[in-house]
């Protein structure tokens, strides 16, 4: 009987294949206390490896009390009761500053209780599809973000429905799925509610859209803030070579838009505040200082880690929705 399975190109090294084998092998009662594990040559030999790595896989698991060595006989279980830790796929659409302060605050939060490993989807449908079909049956909970992807949920719902959490943006083809998230569409009208005696300093309230990797709930919120309160109002896909209008205020979800704003607005000699102003989307240091304060409308990104932690712990399966608020500053 072959406990160990490797893959290759899976993302997943290969010492801790044969870790997550074991264990698995474990839990399926394939194998028992005292049973002796296959040798180190006979792995190597079967899937093609190094001692060094085998050696590296038998090690962690004597580490952790999963089995012990007997000088010249091999390695054999110790204890059948030894729970295996929690093997979590957090599957995120990009990395960034605000993504990496969720990721930071999230491993923190679940400490060691937990082996994690992170990917990246980049907004590849494809990718997303390669990644999840591949992570199949390699762990206890998966945690996904689908952001805006069209086959998104068609993909996830192959994976367990009780090992999956959904991160970020959810969506109504995803009720099933416990969440932490982002109402985009709240949190932009709440946000420009909350700053509704500023905005009435200005004659127009432009939203730049790309439309690709922004959430369609923060156009919504946008719309239907200009429309219940008689805000006149345009929404742009890009900013590319175009003039900065006075008296307008600028909601920017990109970054790179929020420079080319303040880039060509030094150009025209606008001073932001005053002759225009910007609300810009997720918190960073940076904003804090530029043009002493960029007002932004963001969710707290390091609660949003700490709470899906403390929902995988515990095997909570609430809908869990993060909140948001305007950060008043200079820009605005």
């Amino acid at each position: 009987m072959n406990l160990i399975t490797i893959k290759t190109s899976i993302g997943i090294p290969k010492y801790k294949q044969i870790v997550l084998s074991i264990e698995k092998a474990i839990e399926d009662k394939l194998i028992g206390k005292d049973e002796k594990l296959p040798s180190i040559n006979k792995v190597c030999l079967t899937h093609s490896l190094s001692r060094d790595t085998v050696l590296q896989a038998y090690d962690e698991l004597k580490k952790r009390g999963i089995i012990y060595a007997v000088l010249g006989k091999g390695y054999f279980i110790k204890s059948t009761e030894i729970k295996p830790k929690q093997r979590i796929f957090l599957l995120f659409d990009e990395l960034n500053i605000f993504k990496e302060d969720l990721y930071n605050s999230f491993v923190k939060t679940i400490a060691s209780e937990a082996e994690i490993d992170l990917y990246f989807h980049h907004f590849n449908s494809q990718l997303f599809r390669k990644l999840i079909h591949e992570s199949k049956g390699n762990y206890t909970q998966y945690v996904i973000m689908p952001t805006n992807l069209a086959e998104a949920a068609d993909i996830i719902k192959t994976l367990p429905v009780e090992k999956v959490t959904i991160l970020d943006q959810t969506n109504s083809e995803l009720n099933n799925y416990p969440a932490v998230y982002q109402n985009f569409v709240k949190d932009m009208y709440d946000g420009l509610l909350n700053g509704k005696k500023q905005l009435q300093k200005y004659t127009k309230l432009i939203m730049l859209f790309p439309g690709f990797r922004e959430p369609l709930g923060m156009k919504i919120g946008f719309e239907k803030f200009c429309q219940e309160y008689h805000f006149e109002y345009e929404v742009h896909t890009e900013f590319t070579n175009a003039k900065v209008e006075s008296n307008t205020v600028y909601i920017i979800p990109n970054d790179r838009d929020l420079v080319r704003v303040i880039e060509q607005a030094k150009l025209q000699q606008l001073q932001l505040g005053i002759d225009y102003g910007i609300i810009s989307y997720n918190e960073t240091p940076l904003k804090k200082l530029v043009e002493n304060g960029i007002t932004t409308i963001s969710t707290n990104f390091e609660d949003m880690g700490k709470t899906l932690a403390e929902m995988i712990l515990k095997n909570k399966k609430n809908k869990i929705e993060n909140p948001s608020r305007l950060i008043l500053r200079n820009s605005l």
